[in-house]
C-alpha cells in the first residue's frame, strides 16, 4: 500500500536523498506502523515528539498501530524557544 512520510525541521536530515522536499512515497505492507517506518528510516523515536497521521495526532501507543492506504505520516521534533 502506498503511504506518504513527511519528516520536518531537524528530521529532515534522515530522509533518503530522493526525497522530494521533505516527504517521501513509499509502498509499505499492510501491517506497517507508524514506529516501523521511523525505525527503517533511522529516525530516533525520542525525537518524533509530534505525530500525525492525516492530520490527527497519534498517541504513543497508537503509533504501533497499521498504517491505511494512502495515509500521510508527518513527524516533528521537540521544538525549543521562546
Amino acid at each position: 500500500m502506498k503511504v506518504t512520510f513527511k519528516l520536518f525541521a531537524t528530521l529532515m536530515k534522515y530522509l533518503p536523498a530522493d526525497a522530494n522536499g521533505h516527504e517521501v512515497s513509499m509502498n509499505v505492507d499492510s501491517s506497517t506502523s507508524a514506529y516501523d517506518i521511523l525505525d527503517k528510516y533511522g529516525v530516533p523515536r525520542e525525537m518524533a515528539h509530534l505525530v500525525l497521521v492525516n492530520g490527527v495526532y497519534l498517541q504513543p501507543e497508537e503509533r504501533l498501530l497499521p498504517l491505511k492506504e494512502n495515509d500521510v505520516l508527518a513527524i516533528w521534533p521537540p521544538v525549543a524557544g521562546g
